[in-house]
Formats: structure tokens, C-alpha cells, sequence
């Protein structure tokens, strides 16, 4: 029978918001892991017939293209985009109101559709429109650019224009699921719609958190407020809802939605800790098996488990595939990933050597540089057998901690330049995601605990036979077993140690596995290596996709 849950919803449409969406590198509106996790909802929802209609904004000048210099100082230029070339510009104009401005916004209408037969209509608010002053026509230029005053703008934008817009457009909504608090001023808009009945506006309303820190949410003065939204009866609401002393865009979503969860276990139960008194329940992330896996493991896939793309529990029959064949497919995504690097620079990597590989957001807690604390540990290591390390990861332009750490680790890759390889690739995005998951032997996460709320980089990694070695925080407490799935690094979740204590456990451990358990392993067992690659397959990526994500949503929020 064909998975479809379109009939179950009797037609009407669950309106996704996200401030970031990654459905391509063509279409630059994401960010990072939260457009990414929002482009794979958009999949899943296509590939499962949920009748999904997203709503984001256009960001026409996009995030930024990253740019290093030789000593890895980080340069932002804008990634100006025209999605005439891509999208359908509707007809249909609404308008929000900002200071005593009324701000016309249009839409561009783009269809992820599937080989399913399913099509999620995505809807990309744009306020560069004739009339507009040349401020409110630059309100959906850059994706998290500016100030506060503009952040606001944006999220008027978003969560009021987003509503307009789809009434605008015929869409008829079942649920209002708000990717994190960016959107939530949605619900003041329904609010109007209903009689200020907080009770009905619950009933429509969905909201995930994605943030495990108090200065993660958003949270405004209300001197900015009541300058932007000028109705005194608005920004009451707004207060009563959203907080007495600041506007927090977190807490307001929290009061106007009958649900609401985090991205793992563990991240619902930091929330709750966040806010108590509220019910966060869990729903784990998952990634878009058949986006995330190499054209490789694809093929390899489609020819011994049909089906797989659309239902990646079969993954678990990984064990079906002779060992030869998934070799093959690795050792194919490496060549890949090497080549890449070596066109790039003047690494001069291998294919035979233990690859190490380390991309994210460079910020501060997702602490990039923990392997290169001691050089001669690592220098050790390297001496019981090759490793080469590859880094990737973009710094957001006011973060110049992040910063900092991207010229670090090119200070490190002087000082070891002929002893071991080390490479940072410029300018990270979905395409170089998808070669660095699937290319790479090792995947490494090393973030300050509980400040991951789940990562999705580990669970990509893993569709693709790449073996994950983290730090035990976000998804991978979840999806791992020691010695079986991958490895974890540092204290054990029930051990409570002080800061540097916990440091100093990460660093023992992340080398002394190295050293004795996982350089070996590689070089000299290697059946035990292609059973942690089955493992990676047939025990984590199975589960950690977002077509079980999806299903969760629907059975536990959208229905």
C-alpha cells in the first residue's frame, strides 16, 4: 500500500514556517543545520504524500559565500541570487504593517517534488517590491543579517506575512508548525483570526525548539517592539504571551501551541529544565536518506534492497550485501572526497590513509579545535598509524570567537604541515557536505555537552558507512553503542564534572582511542571495521531518518 497520509487530512495543509530552508545550493536561504533539517522535512513530507506547504523568506542576497585568507581570516561576500531563474513569481500581494508602513510582500512559489508522485509547494516571502521604501524592500535580503531591528522585521515578515500570504493563495490549513520561535508571531496573527482565544490558536499551532541555551531564543525589547508594531492591543498580547520584561519569541510560541517538542530526548529534557512547567516532548531528527547517501551506497542499495529510498528501515538488511561491495562503495566516495580536496589545495591527500573528518557551524561550543589541543598526542597517534584530517565550516560574520577558530586550525596545519595533513575547505555548503559525510572514515563531533540539542552531520555520516566518534551529547546518545556503532568520547552521561575536569577526560579519551583502539582497528582488523560500517548502516542510519521523523510528526502533532 502506498504511504500516503494525504487522505487522513482530509485535503487541508500542514503550513511548515521556517526562517531558513536548504533545498539546494542554487537556492541559497539556509544557513546551516536548521535549513538543512528544514529542506529534509520538505523531502520526507514530498516523498510521504503529507500535504506539507512551506513558508520562509526569500533572503535574496542569501547568507554569505565564505572566503579565507592564508592565515584563515574569514571574509563575507553576499550570494545574490535571482529566483526568477528558479521559482514562480505568484500574483497575489498582502501586506504587514511596520511603524505606520504598510509593507507589501509577494511571494515565489517552488515545488520539491518527489518520484513518489508527492509535491511540497514552497512558499518564499519577498518584500522587494515596487512601492516598498528601499529599507522594507531589503527586509528579505540577507538570512539572519543585521541588527535587532531588522531581525524583527523579519520575523513580522515571516510569521504575519506567512499567514496572510497563504490565506492570500487558497491554501486552506489544518496546523501552523513553527521551526523554531523565528515564526511564532503567527499565532498574534491568529489570534486576531480568533477572537484572541488563546485555546482555539493552541489547537492550530506545532512548535519545535532546536535551542538548548537561554541566549539561543530570540528575545527583543519591548522599546523595539512597540516601535515596529504600534497597535497597543498587539503588543499586550504580546507581553502577556511572549514575556513581561522582553519579547522572547520562544516563550510565545511555547503559550500558543498544544505542541511541542525538541529534536532528541535529551534536548526535550534541557528544554524542560529551560522552561519549566511546559510539556516538551521529543521527536529525534533524522536526515533525508536518499540526499544524504553517495550515488555509491545508492546504487549499491537500489540493487540489493529496492525500496530503501522511500523506506530506509530496510537499511537494517544491510548484513544481505557482501563486504566487497560496500568496500567498494566506500573506498569510491572517498576517491571522490579526495580528489575534491586535492583540486582545492595542496594537501596532497591519499586514499589509503584513516580519514578524519570535522564540519560544522564554527562556533565556540562545537569547539573544532579539541583534537589539536595536545600536537603531540596527535603527533603520536599519526606515528601508530596515518591519519589525515580534513575541517570544513563557516563562521557567522559577528561571531569572530568562531572566527578564531578557523585561523587556529590554519596555524596548526603550518606547524604540522610536513608531518601530518590537515586541510580547512572554504566556503562549506550542501554540495561539499555531501562528498565530506560520505568520503571521509571518521566522523568527529566534539561539542561542549548539553549545548548540542541533536546534530544531524553524524546521522548523514552514517548512511554512508562512515563511522561516528562523539562526544556523548544530542542524537548520538540515542544511536550510540560503544564499540558497535561508533565510539563516544569523554565522560559517560551520568558522570557530573567540573568543566575542566570533563575536558580533561574528552582529551584522554579522544586520544587514547585513537591511539589504542581505532588507528589499529583501521589499519590492521579490518573485518572489525566493516562491522562498525554495517553497524553505521543497519543500526543508525535505519533509524535516524526524516521519513520516521515525519511519521512522528504526523501521528503525534498533525493529527
Amino acid at each position: 500500500m502506498e504511504d500516503s497520509f494525504q487522505g487522513v487530512l482530509k485535503g487541508q495543509k500542514i503550513a511548515y514556517f521556517s526562517m531558513e530552508i536548504g533545498l539546494r545550493n542554487e537556492i541559497p536561504t539556509y544557513a546551516g543545520g536548521l535549513g538543512v533539517l528544514a529542506g529534509d522535512t520538505i523531502r520526507s513530507a514530498s516523498d510521504l504524500n503529507i500535504p506539507l506547504v512551506a513558508v520562509t523568506l526569500v533572503s535574496n542576497k542569501g547568507y554569505f559565500r565564505q572566503s579565507l585568507d592564508a592565515s584563515g581570516s574569514q571574509t563575507e561576500q553576499t550570494e545574490e541570487w535571482d529566483p526568477s531563474h528558479l521559482m514562480t513569481k505568484m500574483q497575489q500581494e498582502v501586506s504587514v504593517k511596520i511603524q505606520d508602513r504598510d509593507v507589501k510582500i509577494q511571494a515565489w512559489h517552488y515545488n520539491c517534488k518527489s518520484l513518489t508522485g508527492g509535491c511540497v509547494p514552497i512558499i518564499f516571502l519577498d518584500t522587494n517590491v515596487e512601492g516598498n521604501s528601499w529599507e522594507d524592500r531589503g527586509i528579505t535580503d540577507f538570512l539572519y543579517g543585521g541588527e535587532h531591528p531588522y531581525r524583527l522585521r523579519q520575523e513580522i515578515v515571516l510569521g504575519i506575512g506567512g499567514v496572510r500570504m497563504l490565506e492570500a493563495l487558497g491554501f486552506k490549513i489544518r496546523k501552523y508548525h513553527m521551526n523554531e520561535g523565528h515564526s511564532s508571531l503567527l499565532a498574534l496573527e491568529l489570534l486576531k483570526r480568533n477572537g484572541k482565544d488563546p485555546t482555539k490558536v493552541k489547537d492550530l499551532c506545532i512548535f519545535t525548539t532546536h535551542t538548548p541555551v537561554e541566549a539561543g531564543h530570540d528575545k527583543f525589547d519591548y522599546g523595539l517592539v512597540e516601535d515596529l508594531i504600534r497597535d497597543k492591543n498587539e503588543v499586550e498580547i504580546l507581553r502577556r504571551f511572549g514575556g513581561a520584561d522582553r519579547f522572547n519569541t520562544s516563550l510565545f510560541a511555547l503559550n500558543l501551541s498544544n505542541y511541542v517538542n525538541g529534536v532528541t530526548k535529551r534536548h526535550s529534557r534541557v528544554s524542560s529544565e529551560l522552561f519549566p512547567g511546559y510539556s516538551i516532548q521529543a521527536i529525534t531528527n533524522g536526515v533525508h536518506s536518499y540526499t544524504w547517501t553517495s550515488p555509491f551506497f545508492r546504487q549499491l542499495f537500489d540493487r540489493y534492497l529496492p525500496g530503501w529510498a522511500n523506506e530506509p528501515e530496510l537499511l537494517v538488511r544491510i548484513g544481505g550485501i557482501p563486504d566487497d561491495e560496500i568496500w567498494e562503495a566506500h573506498w569510491n566516495a572517498k576517491k571522490a572526497l579526495i580528489d575534491e580536496v586535492n583540486k582545492r589545495t595542496d594537501a596532497g591527500m591519499d586514499y589509503e590513509t584513516l580519514t578524519i573528518g570535522f564540519a560544522r557551524r564554527m562556533t565556540e561550543y562545537k569547539r573544532a579545535t579539541l583534537i589539536l589541543s595536545d600536537l603531540e598526542r596527535l603527533r603520536k597517534v599519526n606515528r601508530r598509524g596515518r591519519i589525515q584530517l580534513i575541517f570544513a565550516g563557516k563562521a557567522h560574520p559577528h561571531d569572530e570567537a568562531g572566527k578564531q577558530l578557523i585561523r587556529d586550525i590554519f596555524k596548526t596545519i603550518e606547524t604540522l604541515r610536513n608531518e601530518i595533513k590537515i586541510v580547512f575547505l572554504e566556503n562549506y555548503d550542501m554540495d561539499l557536505a555531501a562528498k565530506m559525510v560520505s568520503g571521509v572514515d571518521l566522523w568527529l563531533n566534539t561539542p561542549t555537552r548539553p549545548y548540542e540539542a541533536s546534530g544531524t552531520s553524524g546521522m548523514k555520516a552514517a548512511h554512508n558507512g562512515v563511522v561516528n566518534f562523539s562526544i556523548l551529547d544530542g542524537w548520538w546518545i540515542e544511536g550510540w553503542i560503544e564499540g558497535v556503532t561508533g565510539w563516544s568520547i569523554g565522560p559517560q552521561l551520568e558522570e557530573h564534572l567540573s568543566v575542566e575536569e570533563a575536558r580533561l577526560s574528552e582529551l584522554d579519551d579522544l586520544y587514547n582511542k585513537l591511539y589504542y583502539i581505532i588507528v589499529p582497528m583501521y589499519y590492521d582488523r579490518k573485518d572489525e571495521w566493516f562491522k562498525l560500517i554495517n553497524n553505521s548502516i543497519g543500526m543508525v542510519a535505519y533509524y535516524f531518518n526524516s521519513h520516521r521523523m515525519m511519521r512522528r510528526y504526523v501521528t503525534h502533532a498533525y493529527l
